[in-house]
């Protein structure tokens, strides 16, 4: 495996999903269709579209014994058995409404899980990426190291998700105890709140209802700066479903206990 050429390839297609989504970001008449049934809203920009499309011709020139999963355009299979895994924009509610919450995910995985991920927020210019024991992130106040906040109690964490609904009832209310446990509780950040473990500001994101593309990469850039993500029973997440991004084995052990039991 080339190291080397799959982290080149990863800021490349980083960088051609910036060029292709900023145009869209707070442009005037800028729509979303509704993935789901009436009652239900799930959107979808033309800026997504646009993006994914921009993201796979780079891995169409460079990397094309690869295989991909996208969220807008699906799987196509591969023969060296590392799949890219996208999402170009993760946070499309924050998109649509003009908050610069939302990121580009890029993922490399191999038969294990990802092992080399991009969180990418164009606006801002933030980039964070780990993978193979290095994470580090540049932005506009330059380029330094990701390290996560380490272990600490539950009662002096700051906990994240993106809906206060989380999913189920059963899934909300789990998330709820936790919360009340916590020392402060926000919400809404979507991919970004998983940037920040990885930082070294946040200690917890808890998420359910998730799939592979919103969390490989986090997966990979947590991890390499030392947190932890499983999903709610402590086993692998990276499928998707449930998830718990920790910046330490205290928080990640508190949550469990909570949420292992939610059914």
């Amino acid at each position: 495996m080339d190291k080397t050429d799959i982290v080149k390839t990863a800021h490349a297609v980083a960088d051609a999903a910036r060029e292709a989504v900023l145009p869209f970001f707070r442009s005037a008449g800028l729509t979303a269709d509704n993935k789901l049934p009436e009652g239900r809203f799930d959107p979808v920009t033309e800026g997504d579209r646009a993006t994914e499309r921009a993201m796979r011709e780079v891995l169409r020139r460079l990397r094309p014994q690869d295989g991909i999963l996208g969220e807008e355009y699906g799987a196509v299979s591969g023969t060296s058995g590392l799949t890219w895994v996208l999402d170009p924009i993760d946070g499309t509610r924050a998109f649509m409404s003009g908050a610069p919450t939302w990121g580009v995910l890029i993922a490399v995985s191999d038969e294990t899980g990802p092992i080399y991920g991009i969180i990418d927020q164009p606006y801002i210019g933030e980039r964070f990426e780990g993978g193979w024991g290095t994470a580090r992130m540049t932005g506009p106040m330059g380029a330094r190291d990701l390290r996560v906040l380490g272990a600490r109690a539950l009662s002096d964490a700051i906990v994240f998700t993106t809906f206060p609904e989380l999913g189920s009832p059963a899934e909300a209310a789990g998330f709820a105890e936790v919360a009340a446990c916590a020392k402060l509780t926000r919400y809404g950040l979507d991919c970004y709140a998983y940037s920040l473990v990885a930082a070294g500001h946040v200690d917890l994101v808890i998420e359910a209802g998730l799939a592979a593309y919103d969390i490989q990469a986090p997966i990979a850039v947590i991890e390499a700066a030392g947190g932890i993500v499983t999903d709610w029973q402590g086993g692998p997440a990276h499928q998707g479903g449930r998830a718990i991004a920790a910046a330490g084995r205290a928080q990640h052990e508190a949550a469990l206990e909570i949420l292992s039991k939610v059914v």
